[in-house]
């Protein structure tokens, strides 16, 4: 499946909540999820019976639109999760959590994790001193995650805009809040994601 390309406020809305997919549209009045919050199309405002199996396509979904991720790459991302020892829906969280464009979303160095990965793409970033161009790059404890193009306008407005959002507690920033570091991987409590992670496991598990 190739990458989404159409209006991601449809996301949103065919979610039932607001998944930050805008930016700073998502923070405005002019949110379309505010404006029309019913799913899209032409019986989105229709009631509609969800099945056990409907329920957990859904959580499937909104954790792979949240994200940003293409279906093989979420379905490479469980396996791994599966692989290791732990609650399987919880380590999933956390790897997701762990990419490089989310990271660069969370630091506040983007206004979205579109915007991250494209930032990410074009080399604005390095990694413990090396530069990395790959969004789904996997962090881990005591990484450094460094700005390489400081003068570049898009972030030092990205880090103004979210100077007064908290900073994720697995996380520390340093530099006038052109770095950040890696304390540690999130647990489940640390992660701030609406979503029912045992229903993933329960669809891929069939």
């Amino acid at each position: 499946m190739a990458r989404y390309t159409g209006a991601v406020c449809r996301q949103c809305r065919r979610e039932g909540e607001k998944l930050f997919l805008k930016g700073d549209k998502c923070y405005s009045d002019k949110c379309a999820f505010i404006k029309r919050n019913s799913a899209p199309g032409q019986h989105g405002q229709a009631r509609k019976k969800t099945s056990e199996y409907g329920l957990q396509l859904r959580a499937k979904q909104k954790a792979k639109r949240y994200y940003g991720v293409l279906e093989s790459q979420f379905a490479k991302y469980y396996e791994m999760a599966e692989r290791k020892t732990g609650k399987t829906g919880e380590i999933l969280l956390r790897i997701l959590e762990s990419r490089l464009d989310n990271v660069v979303y969370r630091a506040g160095f983007g206004m979205s994790r579109a915007e991250a990965r494209q930032l990410v793409l074009h080399r604005h970033f390095t990694v413990n001193g090396q530069v990395v161009n790959i969004p789904s790059c996997l962090v881990k404890a005591g990484d450094k995650i460094e700005v390489r193009t400081r003068d570049c306008d898009k972030i030092k407005e990205s880090i103004e805009k979210n100077s007064g959002r908290p900073t994720p507690v697995w996380m520390s920033r340093g530099d006038e809040g052109f770095s950040c570091v890696i304390d540690h991987l999130p647990e489940r409590s640390e992660i701030d994601f609406n979503v029912e992670e045992h229903l993933i496991v329960e669809l891929y598990s069939k």
